[in-house]
């Protein structure tokens, strides 16, 4: 991993705070309306704008590990998507309303410069051929971001969330394009243990962004009880959070690549279950600022679904993660995330801190339950099922 690599990565920690403090306006803040009306609505436009921070990641990610990262072409890939990343997340906040143009342009040049730069250094005819079909792929998609950054409200975001959803597609199903065919994944060459670094940094990355967040609510102040305790039990969330993830799955990803008869097909679907655990962070880390702000009290129910539901969507990607590199997903897994799910309409009448607590103490109960499942007993072995 290059110096650029971890400079780069520098901006997706202050983006995705720039993530959780918009899903915090939409769901706290903002008046009017009934709370769901206006909660469901703006998490959809949250996450389009995560997906898109994630899908320039994810590409930057793929092109260091299939490459030489510390050749010009590249490093100058990646120096493009560093800036663009930047301009994104500050357009984060706004990008609906006022700095759409910002964004767009931002992620339509951040992806187009990918393959554009790669088609005019690449020698290899095979290769040139697949940053064709991206080009043409990211043409049509920038068209649509473009478009949409000059319209408002819902054709605005119908257009993008298609963008995006073309994106996601090609890039499951090999860019693609009519008269050029498709390229097959399996051919893709890649480096097993950067690519695994890659994705184990972005998650560090959550797991940083959620430390900020953390500090920073706690920060305003008042140091009570109450506001302390809700400050504690996040903390100690958020080391569970690691815990859990690392807990041999995590620690041998490499491992787990560079032995699957398909390395392109387990890096990814670890791409999607990445974005899962990523996505249930970021959601964890809202649940910490509605905590700490508002430790105490009644609360509406959808101030209770974050703290919840973040952990949840941690745990669901993190037993499809056992699955990619194991072969096998533990009982364990499906009880924790049932243990975080079903207590969910009672703790509506409870303060938020009492369904931190809960969350934490599920975590605990997990990461105890690995600890004991692996004492005594030699390292599990990867036996990925590509």
């Amino acid at each position: 991993m290059t110096f650029l690599e971890l400079f780069f990565d520098l901006v997706f920690v202050f983006a995705l705070t720039r993530i959780v403090a918009r899903a915090f306006e939409d769901l706290v803040v903002e008046p009017g309306g009934s709370m769901w009306s206006r909660a469901l609505p703006g998490a959809g436009k949250t996450l389009l704008l995560l997906l898109a921070l994630y899908a320039l990641w994810q590409g930057t990610a793929w092109t260091t590990s299939r490459y030489d990262p510390e050749s010009n072409a590249i490093q100058a890939v990646v120096a493009v998507a560093l800036g663009a990343g930047l301009v994104m997340g500050v357009a984060v906040p706004q990008a609906f309303h006022g700095y759409a143009e910002a964004f767009a342009m931002a992620y339509v040049i951040g992806q187009v410069a990918r393959p554009l730069v790669l088609r005019l250094s690449l020698r290899e005819q095979g290769r040139r051929l697949l940053k064709w079909r991206m080009l043409v792929t990211y043409g049509v998609i920038g068209a649509l971001w473009i478009v949409g950054a000059f319209v408002d409200g819902r054709t605005l975001i119908t257009l993008w969330a298609l963008a995006l959803a073309i994106e996601y597609a090609a890039e499951r199903y090999g860019w693609p394009v009519p008269g050029l065919g498709r390229s097959a994944t399996a051919r893709w060459d890649i480096a097993a243990e950067h690519l695994a670094e890659r994705y184990q940094q972005f998650f560090l990355i959550a797991l940083g962004e959620t430390i900020l967040v953390i500090g920073v609510s706690y920060s305003t102040g008042p140091f009570n009880l109450e506001h302390t305790l809700a400050f504690a039990t996040a903390a100690i969330t958020s080391a569970l959070l690691w815990r859990v993830y690392y807990h041999r799955a995590g620690r041998i990803l490499p491992e787990a690549i560079a032995h699957s008869n398909k390395p392109s097909a387990i890096g990814r679907s670890a791409a999607t279950t990445h974005l899962v655990m990523i996505i249930g962070v970021v959601t964890t880390a809202l649940g910490y600022e509605i905590t700490i702000q508002h430790p105490v009290g009644h609360a509406p129910a959808t101030w209770i679904a974050p703290v919840l539901l973040g952990p949840a969507l941690f745990i669901a990607g993190r037993a499809r993660f056992e699955y990619e590199v194991f072969g096998r997903v533990s009982p364990a897994r499906l009880v924790t995330l049932a243990a975080l799910i079903l207590p969910y309409p009672l703790l509506t009448f409870a303060p938020p801190v009492a369904a931190s607590g809960l969350a934490a103490a599920v975590l605990l109960a997990a990461a105890v339950a690995d600890a004991r499942r692996a004492h005594g007993r030699p390292p599990e072995p990867a036996r990925p099922p590509f």
